[in-house]
């Protein structure tokens, strides 16, 4: 079902304009999918979809035209050098506090990394809270953050 319903993300958006995850929602409801925004959201992202200008000076949904995506672990590691001030832990927690304004970018390169141990990452405009599971393992990841921040 979800290949299927990604099918047709791909069809929609080569063909049609699509704005919002609203707008992606009433297609795939028109084309016998029941979805919510949160399931179209979470295919935008496993599909690596990219917001592009259209023809009216906004953006729309685009498949990237780069077929291999970047390495994640170079880009997070460049972007722990360059963005992060510090970091912090309380039981199953880790805070990183960035430079205002990247912590959300720094936040969706971690999503996309798949550590096993984070199962969620919530961004500020320089805080990131990432949670871990199982608390035990918060040294660990801790220990691999410092690595890349080198």
């Amino acid at each position: 079902m979800k290949a299927r319903r990604q099918m047709k993300v791909q069809e929609i958006i080569t063909k049609q304009i699509i704005r919002t995850q609203e707008e992606l929602a009433d297609k795939l409801h028109l084309a016998g999918f029941d979805v919510t925004q949160a399931t179209v959201s979470r295919d935008i992202k496993e599909m690596g979809l990219i917001k592009v200008p259209s023809a009216d000076d906004d953006y729309c949904y685009a498949v990237p035209t780069e077929v291999h995506p970047p390495n994640l672990q170079d880009r997070l590691k460049r972007s722990l050098r360059e963005t992060v001030v510090s970091i912090n832990d309380s039981e199953s927690l880790i805070v990183i506090r960035t430079i205002p304004g990247n912590a959300h970018a720094l936040a969706a390169v971690m999503d996309n990394s798949n550590w096993e141990e984070v199962i969620g990452t919530v961004a500020g405009d320089d805080t990131i809270l990432l949670v871990i599971k199982p608390k035990e393992v918060v040294p660990k990841v801790l220990e691999r953050l410092t690595i890349l921040l080198g």
